[in-house]
């Protein structure tokens, strides 16, 4: 289990990647996405993760400029959108987040969703990027089961990572089984739902009994389910509060109760059915 802030996760190629991080996800771009990824490289955060379409590459680069931490500390991924999808248009968006983010290299390249008959040519400029060397780890995003089946039956390496919607009302248990199955590490987004758990009576009363917040609750569900979680917020007291999941534990009641919360509920469209 975690330790700290600082621990990590070995990926199936080697790279270490934290078990925790700032996600940026509608942070805006200009000094709130700057203030924010500032105060959480302050506070110990090693993680970064962003994406092409959140439009705040820019201040995600800057902060990283702007913070005493040396590059080779941290972990900054990003995505390649939609529009972008396919082998040539993927390289070029490659190339466009790492200017906008003022990196030469980056820890970890995602394909950010799975675009009926592109997602495989994407993938492909995945790997050359990966052989190249300019991303030490590559994954996806929003994959199910069958769609990380449909990749790796041509891929030349398999997805390292694959982020996903995960919090207590969509557990996806079997996709979780699948990747850990297969040696691909599970990652949350939205991992409080974007703030419609806080209030679910089952996980404030073991906030109360751990003298924990409701989302310190959520946050170590995730990595005691062996899931990378990245968390956002724009307030300094928010972000050292989120990380602050190191000195407890949920016994295993505690964790079958917030299993048992699972309805299969979205915040963000299903993988099967999203048209953009």
């Amino acid at each position: 289990m975690p330790q700290s802030l600082q621990d990590t996760t070995t990926l199936h190629n080697g790279v270490k990647m934290p078990w925790f991080g700032l996600g940026v996800f509608k942070v805006q771009e200009g000094s709130e996405v700057i203030e924010s990824a500032k105060a959480a490289i302050k506070n110990g955060y090693k993680s970064i993760d962003t994406a092409a379409v959140y439009k705040n590459e820019e201040g995600v680069g800057l902060a990283i400029k702007e913070s005493d931490v040396p590059r080779q500390e941290l972990f900054i991924t990003t995505k390649v959108w939609n529009s972008d999808q396919g082998y040539e248009s993927a390289l070029k968006a490659f190339e466009t987040s790492m200017e906008k983010l003022g990196l030469d290299y980056l820890d970890l390249y995602l394909i950010h969703w799975p675009v009926e008959g592109k997602y495989k040519d994407t993938w492909k400029a995945l790997e050359k990027l990966y052989r190249d060397g300019r991303v030490r780890a590559i994954g996806v995003s929003n994959f199910h089961v069958h769609h990380l089946k449909n990749l790796m039956a041509d891929a030349e390496i398999k997805p390292m990572v694959n982020q996903v919607e995960y919090h207590p009302h969509l557990s996806q248990t079997e996709l979780l089984a699948f990747c850990k199955e297969e040696g691909i590490q599970l990652e949350a987004w939205s991992p409080l739902k974007q703030g419609e758990l806080l209030s679910e009576p089952a996980i404030v009363a073991i906030a109360e009994k751990h003298k924990k917040t409701p989302a310190q609750i959520i946050l170590r569900w995730d990595l005691q389910n062996g899931v990378v979680t990245i968390p956002k917020s724009v307030k300094e007291h928010r972000i050292i509060e989120n990380a602050d999941i190191f000195d407890f534990e949920l016994s295993a009641e505690d964790m079958e109760k917030l299993n048992s919360l699972n309805k299969n509920e979205r915040v963000g469209p299903d993988p099967d059915h999203f048209d953009f």
